[in-house]
């Protein structure tokens, strides 16, 4: 590690004789934003996983329309695989990608959600610590 020993400029000089104190409502917003950030990056990987789950249902609707109408088709339901009639099973595919497409679009609500009360606290927190304070995610 190269660490070299310099001499202040006047203006870093300034800025440390000028360093503001953090107030209990500042950590407060400081913890909020670090726990809002957090949260943020655990729905991203469950969208990543919704929206995987919601594409790889989208590629089985489309290999089982190249199915025959009379062909029974394995499907999972829990741990297990049933040989369903092709309607049957195009109707229990349809309720599924319904149910993740709802998933996903909660999982997004609650993330914009999130990413308005950081921007917030962005604003509050640049407000009042400049540069001082990096809160870039």
């Amino acid at each position: 590690m190269n660490l070299s020993r310099r001499m202040l400029t006047k203006e870093e000089e300034d800025a440390v004789g000028d360093e503001i104190e953090v107030r209990r409502e500042d950590q407060d917003k400081i913890n909020k934003f670090s726990r809002l950030h957090s949260h943020e990056l655990t729905l991203e990987e469950e969208l990543k996983v919704k929206n995987k789950e919601k594409e790889e249902l989208d590629d089985i609707t489309t290999e089982l329309e190249l199915a025959d109408e009379d062909d029974l088709v394995p499907y999972k339901i829990g741990d297990a695989f049933f040989h369903l009639p092709l309607p049957q099973a195009q109707e229990l595919l349809g309720l599924s990608i319904a149910k993740i497409e709802e998933e996903i679009g909660e999982l997004e609500d609650k993330m914009a959600t999130i990413r308005e009360e950081m921007t917030q606290l962005k604003v509050e927190l640049y407000a009042r610590f400049g540069k001082t304070i990096n809160l870039e995610t």
